[in-house]
């Protein structure tokens, strides 16, 4: 997502491309693409000019919702989003504790758009670029 974010604007973007440009295998984009997709983050072009773009503005996708799409919700312990899985979750301190952890971790994730991400990344590049 955010090599396509980096991209946005310049037209379909082959996997193969992305993959040998962030490092991972070509197969594995493909078990990401394909819920993206689904949940309508991803568009996609047949053909030898087409590829994968963005369907919505970088500033207009969080990483919240990128992360619930292919991971489901934050959550460090199960019985924070499912009470019924232990016995004890209802008078639980340490229930109380991971369910504020998991929501912070949200907002901040919440707080986080594919466009702050190239904007930061950017930053690091021209940081590291001044040391060469």
């Amino acid at each position: 997502m955010l090599d396509l974010a980096s991209h946005y604007g310049e037209g379909p973007i082959f996997l193969k491309n992305i993959a040998e440009r962030q490092g991972i295998s070509e197969k594995y984009l493909w078990h990401l693409v394909s819920p993206l997709k689904s949940a309508g983050f991803i568009n996609t072009v047949r053909g030898a000019k087409g590829g994968f773009y963005l369907s919505k503005p970088p500033g207009s996708i969080n990483l919240m919702e990128i992360i619930k799409i292919l991971e489901g919700p934050i959550c460090f312990v199960d019985c924070v989003d499912d009470p019924a899985f232990c016995d004890r979750s209802q008078g639980c301190i340490s229930r109380d504790v991971w369910g504020e952890a998991s929501r912070k971790v949200g907002e901040i994730f919440m707080g986080i758009t594919l466009e702050n991400m190239v904007e930061r990344q950017r930053g690091k590049t021209q940081d590291s670029a001044l040391f060469i």
